[in-house]
């Protein structure tokens, strides 16, 4: 069954809402409204289309080149909106800002966005005669990635018993990239982490 098919186009005189967000960094890029011929658009072509009271139906990108390729679409409780989480090509909003919103208020989850370039990285070798990026490196050699995770998790401990809080804050960071790279290199991401923690709440 389509997503269309679920849908309730009845509460908001033929429209859902349809809130767009970053996949790869969890940011909110944009909110707009999409009717049964935008989500059958949507739905064939692999990326977004809107449907506008004043433009009718549009094609996000079609004239910018900033398209948002779909990555899913999950409707809410009432199926009267949907999360399209997407790739997108370019800036979403008409200013030219990644997002329509505020950057202060949706700031790009930087965890996120590390844990995808380590994905990247773990997807790709260096081509031949190019040096290995050190995130490639320490997926490539499991001696090193557990001695870094070791090496950091101590000095952020240290840090912490020491009362410094700047080089401790400096540490953590170090550890979370570390740690990052560990559980890509088991094949697991920031979302199965995420998912765990909310299990626990």
């Amino acid at each position: 069954m389509s997503l269309a098919d679920t849908l309730n186009f009845s509460k908001n005189g033929g429209l859902v809402t349809v809130v767009a967000q970053d996949a790869a960094t969890g940011a909110v890029l944009m909110v707009a409204h999409a009717d049964r011929e935008a989500i059958e658009r949507t739905e064939a072509t692999g990326e977004m289309h809107y449907r506008s009271r004043t433009r009718g139906l549009w094609h996000k990108g079609a004239t910018s080149g900033n398209v948002q390729r779909v990555v899913s679409l999950e409707p809410d409780c009432d199926a009267d909106a949907v999360l399209a989480r997407v790739a997108p090509a370019g800036p979403a909003c008409h200013t030219g800002t990644t997002s329509c919103f505020a950057e202060t208020a949706v700031a790009a989850d930087v965890l996120s966005s590390v844990d995808a370039t380590i994905q990247a990285r773990a997807a790709t070798r260096a081509d031949a005669g190019e040096r290995p990026t050190y995130t490639q490196r320490l997926l490539a050699d499991r001696n090193l990635r557990l001695k870094k995770l070791g090496e950091e998790s101590a000095e952020l401990v240290t840090a912490c018993a020491d009362g410094d809080a700047a080089r401790a804050t400096e540490e953590a960071a170090d550890l979370f990239y570390h740690a990052l790279v560990a559980l890509r290199a088991l094949g697991v991401g920031l979302d199965e982490v995420r998912a765990a923690l909310a299990a626990r709440r």
